[in-house]
């Protein structure tokens, strides 16, 4: 039945006919790269860079560019992550090595290396409520620099003062700011 086949397609397969593109930013992109390997795609990543690190949990991470990081050895990166992986495996990798000076992330509690540097002042902590860390990242990829939540109302997080980071003694090293 020819009739079937012309059916299908157009309705299973209707982008073929469609003569539209549509951006889901405010600004022209540059288009995406593909790389043959993970060293490829972060050779040019350099000391203090800031990551956004995909997955959650342990699921979907990107195994292969936390070792091509950690094989390389960049320094002091900033990462925002659901969580800071486990011990040795996921961006705990990076942990081991001391290559991320500060986590911004929803959970971090599986990770006794995390805890030993965090607690010591070898690193630096920003807490963000998983949905606010989601609307963040959704925000800042379509260009809106800032938008209000009520999340966190009436507590340090708002009022400044959480612990951002520790001494080597225990005492605050630096605290969070208020927000408005």
């Amino acid at each position: 039945m020819p009739g079937v086949n012309s059916l299908f397609r157009s309705v299973i397969f209707p982008f073929k006919q469609l003569k539209f593109s549509r951006h889901f930013s405010l600004s022209h992109a540059k288009q995406v790269e593909f790389f043959q390997s993970s060293e490829e795609a972060t050779f040019d990543v350099p000391d203090n860079s800031k990551l956004l690190v995909g997955g959650f949990g342990l699921n979907g991470i990107p195994e292969n560019c936390i070792a091509a990081l950690l094989k390389k050895g960049q320094k002091n990166l900033t990462v925002v992550s659901n969580n800071a992986g486990v011990d040795n495996f996921g961006l705990g990798l990076l942990l081991q090595t001391k290559q991320i000076k500060r986590m911004i992330a929803s959970y971090v509690g599986e990770n006794a290396e995390f805890e030993r540097q965090f607690l010591s002042g070898e690193l630096e902590l920003e807490f963000v409520p998983q949905g606010t860390l989601a609307e963040r990242i959704r925000a800042g990829g379509a260009g809106i620099p800032a938008f209000f939540t009520p999340t966190a109302y009436g507590t340090l997080v708002q009022e400044g003062g959480a612990p951002v980071k520790y001494n080597k003694d225990g005492s605050i090293a630096l605290a969070s700011e208020s927000k408005e």
